[in-house]
């Protein structure tokens, strides 16, 4: 489905950009603040809910699916590729597994939150599952996968992520300050 009409998001802020091709499910669980932007061919299925801060991007082909919540704070981003899983079946063989399935059948399967917080950046092809807190600031690189939450301000590589270092972060705070008052303090003459 190409998302033609955007008054059915619950929430959508100014400026926003969604590509033509990205599929929304759910779209009424759905805010998007203001300045973000979602690139053409992901998906974001609102589940329990899903919210979006100022200043996120989310590149293309990235997915959030699995019925369960889903916030990205502000200055945020998702690269090319990158999949949130907020929700699982019980794969131990105590149900039968899959969407098709009536609920009843698969009463192991889980749904969590997902929380990326400000300024957290998740690198191309990574997978972050059910039930995690990225962390301020913390860096995810690429083909990573996110099973335990993530320190603020932390460099985390490999399957399962590992934390390699600290990110600095004094400049990235002090340039948000700048652009925040530069966008919505700036008096007009």
């Amino acid at each position: 489905m190409q998302l033609q009409d955007l008054s059915k998001i619950k929430k959508i802020g100014k400026n926003v950009v969604i590509g033509d091709f990205v599929k929304i499910v759910n779209p009424e669980k759905i805010e998007i603040d203001d300045f973000s932007r979602i690139d053409d061919f992901s998906i974001l299925v609102g589940g329990k809910g899903l919210k979006i801060g100022k200043f996120v991007h989310i590149a293309s082909y990235c997915s959030v699916i699995g019925g369960g919540e889903f916030r990205m704070e502000d200055f945020s981003g998702l690269s090319a590729g990158v999949r949130i899983i907020t929700g699982s079946d019980d794969y131990t063989g105590k149900c039968l597994t899959n969407p098709t399935v009536p609920l009843k059948y698969r009463t192991h399967a889980m749904t969590g939150a997902v929380t990326i917080k400000k300024h957290a950046i998740i690198g191309t092809n990574s997978i972050i599952f059910p039930n995690i807190i990225i962390g301020e600031g913390a860096a995810v690189g690429a083909i990573s996968l996110v099973n335990k939450d993530v320190d603020p301000w932390g460099i985390y590589v490999g399957c399962p992520a590992k934390k390699i270092k600290v990110r600095a972060h004094e400049q990235i705070l002090q340039m948000e300050r700048e652009l925040m008052d530069e966008t919505y303090n700036a008096v007009e003459v």
